[in-house]
């Protein structure tokens, strides 16, 4: 699967480079296929003028490019972990049947300690790769990269799709039997 993916990367770089500067967008990948008889990939050059820029023909993909600056992310970042850390707090708080609970937030690293039967989440930023870790007790590591707008935006697990705010609406309800849990309402879910 792996080797297949590579090649049909290099035939396209391969593609675009030899034709640089000649490409007549989707005109030119619609000929291409045509004369080939080869179905289009999820993602086939489109333009290649310097860099190439790829076209989403199944609605499935996941879209993980972040448009978003140095400044932007790092508030939006600290939004997402304060929210989390606020709602983690007043859900621990609440649940009777958690012994041993705390929730902790410094320097960017969120850690929810849900006892000893339940096991310790720990979210934080990498702010080289614009992303939010997660460690689950539950489900393991994953990185989350921020997709869309900071008006509609969320952070997405591009091997899955879904969202970290999801993951833990999944999550945390069956560990907090007694609470009524909603991440879906904080900021950068949609």
């Amino acid at each position: 699967m792996f080797a297949g993916r590579l090649l049909v990367r290099l035939s396209r770089s391969r593609a675009c480079l030899a034709t640089m500067g000649s490409w007549s967008k989707p005109q030119a990948l619609a000929n291409q296929m045509i004369l080939s008889r080869t179905p289009p990939t999820s993602t086939d050059a489109i333009q290649c003028k310097g860099s190439i820029a790829n076209r989403r023909f199944f609605s499935s993909e996941i879209e993980t490019e972040s448009t978003l600056d140095g400044a932007t992310y790092e508030r939006v970042c600290s939004d997402t972990l304060d929210a989390l850390s606020d709602y983690f707090e007043e859900l621990t708080e609440n649940a009777a049947e958690l012994q041993g609970t705390d929730v902790a937030y410094s320097d960017g690293v969120l850690t929810v300690n849900l006892g000893h039967q339940h096991g310790t989440y720990v979210i934080n930023r990498q702010t080289p790769n614009k992303q939010i870790w997660l460690s689950s007790p539950t489900s393991g590591p994953k990185r989350y990269d921020f997709v869309g707008t900071v008006a509609a935006g969320r952070w997405v697990y591009k091997h899955s799709g879904q969202s970290l705010h999801e993951l833990l609406q999944q999550e945390i309800p069956g560990i907090l039997k007694s609470e009524s849990v909603d991440f879906l309402h904080l900021p950068y879910c949609s």
